[in-house]
């Protein structure tokens, strides 16, 4: 059976140019040069321009303070047209082919005629904080379709598996008229909650033969969601995906009913021979006919907007007690007496919050 080539690969016979053409060289310069006004950003973002929403969502991820004044502007302004689609959470433990499934799936919904951004989170180095960002070489036919955005970003120091701009940049692909938004998180494993309170959907990927039955019954991130694939189901882990679908079945009904009265559902699926992507979709449509008519789907949204209030008023009170003149040299000086063992953290971080 021949590899299946993928974007890593260079055809023989062919290599890159030595340089790039000085003209089209100029013009690149002459486009990041030019700065595009908040009203450009939004006419441009709302007819789907996605070079816009690019560079929207990079003013967003910025740390500087008058990009960030700028995104707030382009935000605000988007609002009107967003919340006009479903949102669904992707996750799993590194390997469980988080991006072939997103990417089967992505081209399921395409070919059904919708338009669809998915938002992959890529972990970063704690090290070098540096993040490879690979997610769009992975999905190499999803890339190249039309009515597919993929935006692949740094997780950074956020928890829980998502980047900290992720509920923004849902916001600037719903303006831009994507209608259903993927939100591939990191896969860190039973700590990634955060991507719950962003989304409308929670799917949780597993393998099967893999020795994690027993999580099923452990609470956390299977508590939360509302569907489980076996993914990889195909050759000689059919026999195995079948088992670990009968006990996943079991353990979520230990659970209680959940508030949106939808028993979370557990299906097998191959990604990488594209089995089983139809049931799901079907599934989901499902669970969206249900909650939409028992007000759950409204509801659940009013909670998140409520949630990323608070979360970002901490943020803000966090970024504001940083950025004082004065807590520098303060903080220098309460480190070097905890070094000396004159003082405690508690009493340290109490006169620092005092100043």
């Amino acid at each position: 059976m021949d590899k299946k080539p993928t974007a890593l690969q260079e055809k023989k016979g062919v290599s890159q140019p030595k340089t790039t053409s000085s003209f089209s060289a100029e013009i690149i310069k002459k486009n990041r040069a030019k700065k595009n006004s908040v009203e450009e950003f939004i006419s441009k973002i709302i007819t789907g321009n996605i070079s816009f929403l690019s560079r929207a969502i990079t003013l967003v991820e910025s740390t500087n303070a008058k990009h960030q004044e700028k995104a707030n502007k382009i935000l605000e302004a988007c609002l009107p047209y967003a919340n006009k689609s479903i949102r669904i959470g992707i996750t799993g433990v590194p390997g469980v082919g988080k991006s072939t499934f997103i990417e089967a799936f992505g081209k399921h919904l395409t070919a059904q005629g919708k338009k669809v951004a998915v938002l992959a989170i890529d972990p970063s180095s704690s090290v070098n904080k540096g993040s490879i960002l690979g997610d769009k070489t992975r999905m190499e036919q999803l890339v190249t379709d039309k009515n597919a955005f993929i935006r692949p970003s740094p997780s950074g120091t956020s928890l829980g598996g998502v980047a900290q701009k992720t509920r923004e940049s849902i916001i600037l692909c719903e303006a831009a008229g994507f209608d259903t938004i993927l939100v591939e998180t990191v896969g860190v494993g039973q700590s990634e909650t955060l991507v719950h309170s962003m989304v409308d959907f929670f799917l949780l990927l597993k393998l099967a033969g893999a020795g994690d039955e027993l999580q099923g019954i452990k609470r956390g991130i299977i508590e939360m969601a509302d569907a489980i694939v076996i993914n990889k189901a195909d050759g000689e882990n059919k026999k195995n995906a079948k088992i670990a679908k009968v006990e996943f079945n079991r353990a979520l009904h230990l659970y209680p009913l959940k508030e949106s009265n939808w028993q979370p559902k557990v299906l097998t699926a191959s990604a990488l021979r594209n089995i089983g992507i139809d049931k799901i979709y079907e599934m989901i449509l499902q669970y969206f006919s249900l909650t939409k008519s028992n007000q759950y789907f409204n509801k659940k949204r009013n909670e998140q907007n409520k949630f990323w209030l608070l979360s970002t008023i901490e943020q803000q009170l966090k970024t504001n007690f940083f950025n004082r003149p004065n807590l520098k040299t303060a903080l220098e000086k309460e480190i070097s007496n905890l070094e000396k063992g004159e003082t405690t953290p508690f009493n340290a971080a109490k006169r620092l919050l005092n100043l």
